[in-house]
């Protein structure tokens, strides 16, 4: 995993902590949607992820126009045979770029609900799964720019992590002109790993270990999005499932195989603050999703370190 973060990092120069939770995100057998203005490297982040791993990788650039059969596949008549023959779409594919998402209508959108929670698509009632690993990868606009159709809470959800580039600081930005201005750092990009190898580091993060206390932790956390009076909709009980498989992950990246509250610290906002539906109150108060989950977070007491945090995380 080192490697492939360094890989990506010959891409995006400057953001190493938006590489890690793209890390955790993969390790967690999950989602990942990249939100943030144009020209800050959201597709670049994207494509250097998946060209570091060995495994079949496509990319869909939504527009306005594109429809779920675009995505998804579509059954075509065949005159030699009489029959109908599926011809699979960009879908079937270990990592899925899908650039500008939220460019697409929500009909279009919605081509990747099954997939994304599932791992199978249905055209035509036969039922066809993707392979292992499999992870979407999203960019989007603000929604506030212009030919955006936003992200319905259904979608969002089941993104397991957002995140958000933002701009390279000077120094950061002079490397990126000095290094990458005179050819496409992506197009010298050399897989650094497998699919085959990124399957048995997720079976790995699946048997880190975390305490009842730290699951608990978890639990409270997630409840507490549903109590703040600023929030309309808090996190669902899928955010429950990918806020600890995330801490799990997150762990396994800082060599350890026990999780502690801080692994749950690293990802709550990414994890969480997308799933979040703030009250009108609340945006006139400018407040934002974020603010809530820093402010839920020192809210819900920690556990206290004990015989469940030894050094092999067991009791």
């Amino acid at each position: 995993m080192r490697r492939i973060a360094a890989n990506v990092e010959r891409v995006l120069v400057g953001k190493p902590d938006v590489v890690r939770i793209a890390l955790v995100t993969l390790l967690a057998e999950g989602h990942l949607l990249v939100e943030d203005v144009p020209g800050v490297g959201k597709t670049s982040l994207a494509k250097a992820l998946a060209r570091s791993i060995d495994c079949t990788v496509s990319r869909i650039q939504f527009t306005p126009d594109l429809l779920p059969s675009d995505v998804t596949g579509v059954s075509i008549y065949n005159r030699q045979t009489g029959e109908f023959e599926f011809r699979s779409g960009p879908v079937f594919a270990n990592i899925v770029v899908g650039d500008e998402i939220n460019r697409a209508s929500p009909k279009t959108q919605s081509a990747l609900l099954e997939c994304m929670e599932e791992q199978q698509v249905t055209v035509d009632t036969t039922t066809y799964g993707l392979d292992d690993p499999f992870m979407v990868i999203a960019t989007q606009n603000p929604v506030e720019m212009e030919g955006t159709y936003a992200l319905p809470e259904a979608q969002r959800d089941r993104f397991t992590a957002r995140v958000s580039i933002g701009y390279p600081d000077q120094q950061a930005e002079l490397a990126m002109v000095d290094e990458h201005s005179g050819h496409n750092p992506l197009k010298d990009l050399e897989p650094v790993s497998d699919a085959a190898t990124v399957m048995r580091l997720i079976g790995q993060v699946r048997r880190v270990h975390i305490a009842p206390e730290v699951r608990r932790y978890a639990v409270d956390v997630v409840a507490a999005t549903r109590q703040v009076p600023e929030i309309r909709l808090g996190a669902s009980p899928r955010a429950t499932l990918q806020f600890v498989r995330a801490a799990r992950a997150h762990a396994a990246l800082s060599g350890r195989d026990f999780v502690v509250p801080d692994d749950l610290h690293a990802v709550a906002i990414p994890v969480l603050a997308h799933r979040l539906v703030l009250t009108t109150e609340a945006h006139a108060a400018r407040r934002s999703a974020t603010d809530v989950v820093r402010a839920v977070l020192h809210r819900v007491a920690v556990p206290q370190g004990g015989p469940a945090y030894n050094g092999q995380g067991h009791r």
